[in-house]
This record gives C-alpha cells, sequence and structure tokens, in this order.
C-alpha cells in the first residue's frame, strides 16, 4: 500500500506566509524561513512553498526567500507562482525545489506543461489548479483565483495529464479556508479522469477531514494551511490518528 502524504503550505507574500478565505482577505502569518524548519522537525511529508501574487504582479518568484527555505528542509519540496517559462523552471530548480507548479503560465501557454516534462519528466511537473463552482460547472481560474478563465476544469487537467502533468494539486476556491472539510465531489470528479497522484486542497478543519478524504480513491495527499500554521492540529498528531484509523502513513 502506498503511504498518504501531508503537506503544509506557505502562500508567501511581500516576504510573510499568509492566509485568507476563499483565496480572500490575507492575513499575515510568520516568516517562511522559521516556518520550513518547524514543518521539517514537525513530521510533514513535503512543503509547498507557493509565491501567491507573482502571476498577478507579473513578475518573477522569490528566489531568495525561497534559497532560504530550500537551505532548511530535508523534505520534498514544490515551488510555484510567476512560472511562465522553462527559465523559470531551472531558476527554481538551481534554488533547491524538487517540483515545479504551474498555474497560470500554463493556462497562457499550455506548451509549457509539455516542454517542461521533456526537458525535466513528468515527476517535476505539478499542475496547480484553483477551481470554482460557476453555474454547476467546475471552472478553472488564474492569476491567484483572481480571473475565470471559463475554462472546464475537468477538461483542462486531463489534457495537462495526457500532455505530461506528473501530479495534480486541487485547489478548491469554494472550500478554501473554510474548514468544512476537502472538497469531495470535486476530487472524485478529477480523480475519476486521471491516473496521476492527486493532492487535496481547500478546507481541512479537522483531522477527521483527512480520514474522510483519504477514504476517496486516487487521493494521495492532503494539503492545509491554516489549521497547521496556527497550530490547532499538529502534524505528528493527525499522522498518528491516521495510522490507528487503517490509513498508511510515514511516521
Amino acid at each position: 500500500m502506498i503511504t498518504k502524504r501531508i503537506i503544509p503550505c506557505l502562500d508567501v507574500k511581500n516576504g510573510r506566509v499568509v492566509k485568507g478565505v476563499n483565496f480572500e482577505g490575507l492575513q499575515d502569518m510568520a516568516d517562511p524561513v522559521e516556518m520550513a524548519r518547524y514543518y521539517n522537525a514537525s513530521g510533514a511529508d513535503e512543503l509547498v512553498f507557493y509565491d501567491i501574487t507573482a502571476s498577478f504582479e507579473g513578475r518573477a518568484l522569490f528566489t531568495d526567500i525561497l534559497t532560504r527555505v530550500a537551505s532548511e528542509i530535508f523534505i520534498p519540496l514544490t515551488v510555484g507562482g510567476g512560472i511562465n517559462t522553462l527559465e523559470d523552471f531551472d531558476r527554481v530548480l538551481k534554488c533547491g525545489a524538487d517540483k515545479v507548479s504551474v498555474n497560470s503560465g500554463a493556462l497562457r501557454d499550455p506548451d509549457l506543461i509539455p516542454a517542461a516534462a521533456r526537458r525535466y519528466g513528468n515527476q517535476c511537473v505539478v499542475l496547480s489548479a484553483d477551481v470554482k463552482r460557476v453555474n454547476g460547472q467546475f471552472r478553472v481560474f488564474a492569476k491567484g483565483g483572481r480571473e475565470d478563465t471559463g475554462r472546464d476544469a475537468l477538461d483542462w487537467i486531463r489534457w495537462c495529464v495526457d500532455h505530461g502533468a506528473g501530479e495534480i494539486c486541487l485547489n478548491s476556491i469554494d472550500t478554501d479556508g473554510v474548514r468544512t472539510g476537502f472538497d469531495l465531489e470535486m476530487l472524485d470528479a478529477v480523480a475519476a479522469r486521471v491516473n496521476v497522484p492527486i493532492i487535496a486542497s481547500g478546507g481541512a478543519g479537522k483531522k477527521e477531514d483527512f480520514l474522510e478524504l483519504f477514504h476517496h480513491k486516487g487521493i494521495d495527499a492532503g494539503l492545509a494551511a491554516g489549521i497547521f500554521h496556527q497550530k490547532l492540529l499538529a502534524i505528528h498528531d493527525l499522522k498518528t490518528y491516521l495510522n490507528e484509523n487503517g490509513v498508511e502513513m510515514r511516521l
């Protein structure tokens, strides 16, 4: 049985970790380097670092902070935000990232996904999809959830996987920061269409939410931010609980 993964997420804006609800109302939380050090020591399986305003502001990702974060941890690091070209992939990988997450950049230039997969391998290319319900349809949003692309999310995700994305990070805007549980309907719809690992993001509020999540086929990892940052749930306690309830975890 493949072990499931617990992944904290650092949403970074102006050099600080922030957290909002439904992608809005961002509150300052902590220093990303200190937080990375804390998660590395507390049993996280991986870490995700998003420069959340890079795409919206049309600039490159903050590599100085990223380099410091990468130097503090010994778990896989996925990095996203402002990834628009193969040069951007190159830059963040050289800073210490293990995987690169693409979202707005791939929506602008879909060829980025197959080009990156050819150069770095599928395992390095993570499609991050910000998805929200619009008139009963799952729609892809760009620029940190600010812009409705009009694209059907399920078709887009399937296309990206067919063309080289080796992992999906599915961010439900509808459940982001609400803490009422993961968006299982959305996750099931995606899992039925792809056969690569899926990271579920948005909605975690308690340990039972993760247990329910991992009962759903095709979900490999649970990602959360606020409940871990505010120490409402300790990762080691969560993994022990899941293990005791039949979910294979790396303890």
